[in-house]
């Protein structure tokens, strides 16, 4: 068995001005990478800024493996088009998680994270204490597609007996 630091809890929220991949519109549903590990959404029919608001959560045991997205549109007759990817690295979320908490009050920033050319941030992203628990909302500019973002929030959840951060 792998050593288990803890759970990543990511919540896809929505995606944004999606590629349009069907005659007027497209199907989106989201596919998350990490490892082995793969996670995907439910489809959102004719909307290309679709709301999936949907938990999907890995097993971290590994925080240098970059976490990847990809977007596809649904198709019922050929190959679902895909619809752009994007990846980031978690480990300033996790070195985040690992500090020293005690002082901390709602809604503080721990680290802000600058959009450029090494990753796929679309706007600063900070990552906050709140309500007990480290977040971070992070808008990700889609690549290899004409447009497109989504926006996901990362949470940390701690296993019991796992050997944690």
């Amino acid at each position: 068995m792998e050593n288990i630091m803890g759970l990543l809890r990511i919540r896809v929220n929505r995606g944004f001005n999606l590629a349009i991949r069907d005659a007027w519109s497209s199907d989106p549903y989201l596919v998350l990478k990490m490892g082995k590990q793969k996670l995907k959404t439910g489809v959102v029919k004719k909307n290309v800024n679709p709301e999936w608001n949907e938990d999907l959560t890995l097993l971290l045991t590994d925080p240098n493996l970059p976490i990847k997205i990809e977007v596809f549109d649904r198709d019922l007759l050929s190959p679902d088009d895909k619809m752009g990817n994007a990846e980031f690295d978690i480990r300033p979320f996790i070195e985040a998680v690992k500090m020293n908490k005690e002082n901390l009050t709602q809604g503080t920033i721990i680290t802000r994270i600058q959009p450029n050319r090494k990753n796929c941030v679309a706007e600063e992203s900070h990552i906050i204490w709140a309500n007990g628990k480290v977040v971070q909302n992070l808008w990700l500019r889609l690549q290899n597609v004409e447009r497109g973002e989504v926006e996901l929030q990362l949470q940390w959840i701690d296993v019991p007996g796992s050997r944690g951060l």
